[in-house]
C-alpha cells in the first residue's frame, strides 16, 4: 500500500495516512471533503487533488489554489511520484512512502537467533537508566490512546526513543491464525529518517515469531553485501520481532530494524541487540496489558447498555464468549409499550421535546430490567423488550420479570402526580409470558445482537397489546401468574381476567393482571380481588347474572371490569348457545 507523509516545520505537525486505490483526495487547509493541513496559511482552503495511478500517485494543482506547488522545488500543476518522491506547498513536505512486508524467502548471509520468553528474562537490560526515564514518558503517550492504532503509535515512538541504533519500528495486527501469505490487519510503523521511501519489514520473520510465541532475531553477516529483502531502505544489519501475548492480542508482534553503527550512536553488539529484545517484550507486555484492560471495558460498556451487573459478571467470569452462543431455556418475556405517545405525536409542536420524553420513557423501562438482573433484547420505538432466564437459569421462574414490570409501572405512575416530570401524561402496557425459547447471539452475519426467539416471544407482545383491550396495565399469561401465586401477597399478587382465544391463534388461555403488593398501592384492594375472581368464574361458567352482580360492586375506577360487562351487554347479557367460556378476540 502507498503512505502520503506529510511534515510542517514544527515537530507536532504530522500526519501519514494511507491512500484509498480508486478515490481522488483533496488536500487543503480546510477541505470540504478531504485531507486537511491546518497548519500552514500558504495552503489554501483547497489546493490539490492526488489519486492513485499504479504504482505512483497524481498530483494535481487545483485552478483555486494561491500558491504554487513545488514538485523537484520546481513550480509544476500536474505530476505524478513513486514512492520516495514528494513535492512541498509552503512549508509543508509531502511524501509518498511504499508499505509492504516482503516475502524475502531467499535470503543470503543471514542468522537467525530465536529466544523463547524464559531464555529473554536472562538477558540484561541495556543503558537502564536512559530506557527508565524513557518508560516513565510511557504513561502519558498512551493516556489520550482511543484505538489500537493511536495504541501501536505510542509504542513504536517509545522504542525508537529508547534505540538510537534503531532505524525503524511497525507494529503489526494479522488474524490470529495466520499463514505467511496473509497480509497484515494493521501495520503501524515509524521511521527515525525522513528519506525512507520504502517500508518493507521481513513477513516471515514477523511470522515466524507470531506462530513460535518466541523473539526471533535476523542479522546479516556481511553488511555491505546488504539484502534489501529483509531492509527498511537497505544498508541495515538486523532486525527482530517479539509477539504480543494474551488472548486479546493474537496475532500482534513488534518488528525494530536497525544498524549497527547506526549514525549518532554508538556501537552494538548482539548482547546489546538481545538487551533490546528483552526491552521490546516488555513493551509488547505493557501494550498487551493495556489491550486487554481497554478491551474489557470496552465489552463491559458495550454488555451494560443490555446486561445486568450480575449478568455481566456471569458472563465474565463463567463462560465468557461461550455463554453467548443460542441455547433453548425456559425464558420469561417481558414486553413493555408506552401509552399515549400517538396522541402526544399529533399534538407535539417540537418534535425534538418529544423524543426526549420517549427516551426518558424507555431509560425508564431500561432501568427497571437491568435493576431485576434482565436483559434487554430490543427497543421498538417507544417499547422495550426484556427477558430473563439467559445466560444464566432464572432460579424463581418469572418473578423477576414481574417485579421489573411492578417497578416501571410504578416510575410512570409517580411521575404523572407531577407535571413537570418528562413522563407525566404517559402510562404504560406490559405483557408477561413464560415458556421455552432460544436466546442468546440472533441475527446475520451483517447484523447480530442479543435476543431471545420462540412463540412465547409473540405472545408476550400479544399480552401486551391485550392490555388495552382488557384495561390493565400488566397482563401475565397461566403460567406467570402460577409462580406469582404461590407468593405472599405482601410480595406480589395477581387476578384473573378472562379466559380467550388471540387473534390467529388456536390455543386458549387464561389471562391475569399482575398488582403490586397492598402496602405499595392500595387502589385495588385484597377484598376487590377476591370479588374479581369470583365473577370471572362465573363469567366463564356461564352465570352471567351472578358475573354482573360481583363485577357491579368492583369499584367504579377499576376498569378492567367493563372488558367482561361491554362483552356481556353486546350478547344481551347471556351466554351463546355455543358458550365454552372463552372469547375470542377480535383485534390484536
Amino acid at each position: 500500500m502507498l503512505e502520503l507523509m506529510v511534515n510542517g516545520p514544527e515537530a507536532n505537525q504530522q500526519w501519514r495516512r494511507e491512500i484509498p486505490a480508486g478515490e481522488v483526495i483533496r488536500i487543503g487547509r480546510a477541505p470540504r471533503a478531504g485531507w486537511a493541513v491546518p497548519w500552514d496559511l500558504l495552503i489554501s482552503r483547497e489546493h490539490c487533488e492526488i489519486a492513485m495511478d499504479g504504482q505512483s500517485i497524481n498530483v494535481k494543482r487545483l485552478d483555486a489554489a494561491r500558491n504554487p506547488v513545488h514538485f523537484n522545488e520546481v513550480d509544476t500543476r500536474e505530476f505524478n511520484i513513486s514512492a520516495g518522491q514528494g513535492f512541498r506547498i509552503g512549508q509543508t513536505v509531502f511524501q509518498l512512502v511504499a508499505v509492504s512486508l516482503s516475502d524475502d524467502l531467499s535470503a543470503s548471509h543471514l542468522e537467525e537467533q530465536s529466544f523463547a520468553p524464559d531464555e529473554l528474562k536472562q538477558f540484561k537490560f541495556q543503558n537502564a537508566e536512559e530506557r527508565l526515564e524513557v518508560l516513565a514518558k510511557l504513561p502519558e503517550a498512551i493516556s489520550a490512546t482511543r484505538t489500537d492504532k493511536e495504541l501501536a503509535q505510542a509504542a513504536i515512538k517509545v522504542m525508537l526513543d529508547a534505540m538510537p541504533h534503531a532505524r525503524a519500528a511497525a507494529c503489526v495486527r494479522y488474524p490470529p491464525n495466520m499463514s505467511v501469505e496473509d497480509e497484515p490487519l494493521m501495520m503501524q510503523w515509524d521511521s527515525r529518517t525522513d528519506d525512507i521511501g520504502r517500508f518493507s519489514p521481513s513477513r516471515r520473520l514477523i511470522h515466524a515469531s507470531i506462530e513460535r510465541a518466541e523473539g526471533i532475531l535476523h542479522i546479516w553477516q556481511d553488511a555491505d553485501d546488504s539484502n534489501p529483502a529483509f531492509t527498511v531502505t537497505g544498508n541495515l544489519d538486523w532486525a527482530f520481532s517479539i509477539p504480543f501475548k494474551g488472548e486479546h492480542s493474537k496475532g500482534w508482534a513488534l518488528y525494530v530494524s536497525g544498524q549497527f553503527g547506526a549514525p549518532g550512536a554508538s556501537a552494538i553488539g548482539e548482547s546489546d541487540l538481545k538487551g533490546d529484545l528483552r526491552f521490546t517484550e516488555l513493551i509488547s507486555d505493557l501494550i498487551g496489558s493495556i489491550r486487554q484492560v481497554k478491551t474489557l471495558e470496552s465489552q463491559q460498556a458495550g454488555l451494560a447498555q443490555f446486561f445486568s451487573p450480575a449478568v455481566i459478571e456471569a458472563v465474565r467470569t463463567v463462560g465468557g464468549e461461550d455463554m453467548l452462543e443460542p441455547r433453548e431455556a425456559d425464558i420469561s418475556i417481558l414486553f413493555c409499550d408506552v401509552r399515549g405517545f400517538s396522541q402526544k405525536a399529533e399534538e407535539a409542536k417540537d418534535l425534538r421535546e418529544l423524543l426526549d420524553r420517549v427516551s426518558e420513557a424507555l431509560g425508564v423501562m431500561t432501568a427497571g430490567i437491568i435493576r431485576y438482573d434482565g436483559v434487554i433484547a430490543d427497543f421498538q420505538g417507544d417499547a422495550a423488550l426484556g427477558f430473563w432466564g439467559w445466560p444464566g437459569d432464572a432460579e424463581e421462574g418469572p418473578v423477576a420479570a414481574c417485579r421489573a414490570a411492578i417497578d416501571i409501572h410504578q416510575s410512570f405512575r409517580r411521575a404523572n402526580s407531577h407535571p413537570e416530570n418528562p413522563l407525566c401524561g404517559f402510562s404504560v402496557g406490559v405483557g408477561i409470558s413464560h415458556g421455552l425459547a432460544i436466546a442468546g447471539r440472533i441475527g446475520t452475519t451483517e447484523q447480530i445482537k442479543v435476543g431471545a426467539f420462540g412463540p412465547v416471544v409473540n405472545m408476550g407482545a400479544r399480552l401486551e397489546t391485550m392490555s388495552k383491550q382488557l384495561r390493565a396495565s400488566i397482563v401475565i399469561d397461566e403460567v406467570t401468574a402460577s409462580y406469582v401465586q404461590k407468593l405472599p401477597d405482601s410480595d406480589l399478587r395477581c387476578r384473573k381476567l378472562a379466559s380467550v382465544r388471540p387473534v390467529g391463534m388456536e390455543t386458549d388461555m387464561n389471562v391475569y393482571e399482575l398488582l403490586p403488593p397492598i402496602a405499595q398501592d392500595d387502589s385495588v384492594s385484597d377484598e376487590t380481588v377476591e370479588t374479581y375472581n369470583r365473577a370471572v368464574d362465573a363469567f366463564i361458567g356461564g352465570n352471567w347474572d351472578q358475573s354482573t352482580e360481583l363485577l357491579s360492586s368492583v369499584p367504579a375506577e377499576d376498569h378492567a371490569k367493563d372488558f367482561l360487562l361491554e362483552f356481556a351487554k353486546a350478547n344481551n347479557n347471556q351466554p351463546p348457545q355455543d358458550w365454552t367460556g372463552v372469547i375470542h378476540m377480535t383485534r390484536k
